[in-house]
């Protein structure tokens, strides 16, 4: 966006008689994102610019079309008219971005690589460090204030602690920023869900990029897919629970089926240790950390299965799909789901959420620290 407001090819335009302030013409754009290499062909310039239609970051002028054509027709940047959904997650990693991009460009910066037990860092802090530049920089008021900011950016997955056994704290705990936030990244990132490399090469990247053929292994379970049907993976990606219901279909069902009970044969056994009640993980001091993962549903779903009821867990998860991805885990507790509280919820109507919700999907889960 700030590129193309640099180059001229954001700016006001006038359309039948009226004035459309800080647009771009599409096809125009298209050329440009050839011209700069950012995609190889019109096509892929066509897609990329859909993905970003689809996350609300643009849209035509006048709402009119919904896809992206490769035409005359105006679109914007929903941030350069207000329109951008400032949701409580975006805040917060765009207020873990500035943090970040202070913290670099500063000398003597509490970044530095350190070690703990034999393992280097990069990018590490101690958190009462953090506190101390916080507080001195004007970003928090007090102490109280700062390490709410800290729990906020490591719940949403921005900063960790090195080896991931602690929440954030005012003390010499040493954390470090998962994300990098000066890596160079380019638009095609967005449509390399297919490539394998892409996960390996950028472990930090804040997108969700899935291996969508990873290696045929016996991970039989469903996955909700985005369309509202469930569909049963095929053998090449995943061993086919058509073969064990007696169904040669592609799908088990043409409607949302809630209680999927192939799952429950082929894992019936609950992954959990020892129940746990909510009462239990709501305490004061309880040895659980929130976390929220925002999770990116592909063509065949989000890749994971939740089960039990008040508090309902993570029972599983494929290990290359897009929950995987984003964080999630084996064992997890769901607290919330696109904002809803669902603790006191069975699995039934929380998968119910799921598959009638967006593709993308904000779901806020309790860890147990080790």
């Amino acid at each position: 966006r700030l590129r193309l407001h640099d180059g001229k090819l954001i700016k006001d335009r006038r359309y039948h008689l009226r004035t459309y302030p800080n647009c771009f013409v599409a096809k125009e754009l298209t050329d440009w994102l050839i011209d700069h290499k950012e995609a190889p062909d019109r096509e892929t310039g066509i897609r990329l610019m859909q993905k970003l239609m689809d996350h609300y970051i643009i849209h035509h002028v006048c709402d009119e079309h919904s896809d992206y054509k490769d035409a005359k027709l105006l679109y914007r940047f929903r941030k350069d008219d207000g329109t951008f959904p400032l949701s409580k997650d975006v805040k917060v990693f765009m207020r873990g971005q500035s943090l970040y991009e202070k913290l670099v460009s500063v000398e003597e910066s509490i970044l530095k690589v350190r070690e703990e037990n034999s393992v280097k860092y990069q990018r590490t802090f101690l958190g009462c460090e953090m506190i101390d530049w916080l507080v001195q920089e004007g970003e928090a008021e007090n102490r109280k204030e700062a390490v709410e900011l800290g729990r906020a950016l490591l719940e949403h997955g921005i900063i960790q602690h090195v080896s991931n056994r602690h929440h954030f704290f005012d003390s010499d705990i040493l954390y470090q920023f998962w994300i990098n936030f000066r890596r160079r990244r380019r638009l095609t990132e967005l449509l390399n869900e297919n490539s394998s490399r892409a996960l390996s090469e950028s472990p930090d990247s804040p997108f969700c990029l899935r291996k969508l053929n990873p290696d045929p292994g016996n991970t039989s379970f469903l996955s909700v897919q985005t369309n509202k049907e469930i569909k049963i993976v095929s053998a090449v990606r995943r061993s086919s629970i058509t073969s064990l219901a007696g169904n040669s279909n592609s799908y088990f069902s043409p409607t949302p089926v809630l209680v999927f009970p192939p799952v429950a044969e082929c894992n019936p056994k609950s992954v959990l240790k020892r129940p746990v009640t909510n009462e239990e993980l709501l305490s004061p001091g309880a040895p659980y950390v929130k976390k929220t993962l925002t999770i990116v549903g592909d063509a065949v779903g989000w890749g994971f299965v939740v089960r039990g009821g008040r508090p309902c867990h993570i029972q599983a998860v494929d290990p290359g799909g897009p929950a995987a991805a984003a964080g999630m885990k084996v064992c997890q507790f769901v607290f919330s789901v696109n904002g809803m509280y669902v603790l006191h919820l069975d699995y039934q109507t929380i998968s119910s959420l799921i598959v009638t919700g967006p593709r993308t999907l904000v779901m806020e889960v309790m860890e147990a620290i080790e």
